[in-house]
């Protein structure tokens, strides 16, 4: 799959993408069954999302026992970082809006 259809298909994505954040907000270590629980997806699709990400060096894996460990790479972190940035923009954007239309309908109200 080309680059550009897998960042689609990640990273515009809610769940993926909140799977990226979950991980760096999280305390390490990390286990897919938190990761799934944390973001409410199937495990399945947290797994399948999860080898994605590895296959994209976003994450490595390490065994504790018979248990997966789950660990940002530097990539990762960073991309986190900036998913998180574009949600708080997007966040403070639609509190202006919301701002904006509140002050139009109390000119309104004023006004009748």
């Amino acid at each position: 799959m080309p680059g550009k259809e897998i960042f689609k298909e990640l990273f515009l994505q809610e769940k993926p993408a909140e799977m990226l954040v979950f991980l760096k907000k999280g305390d390490n270590p990390n286990y897919a069954t938190e990761v799934s629980k944390g973001v409410d997806c199937t495990y399945s699709h947290t797994i399948k999302v999860l080898d994605k990400f590895e296959e994209l060096e976003l994450v490595e894996f390490s065994k504790e026992g018979r248990v997966k460990l789950i660990e940002l790479t530097d990539d990762g972190e960073e991309i986190a970082h900036d998913l998180e940035g574009l949600v708080r923009k997007f966040e403070r954007k639609i509190e202006e809006t919301d701002e904006e239309s509140e002050e139009e309908e109390d000119e309104e109200s004023e006004e009748e």
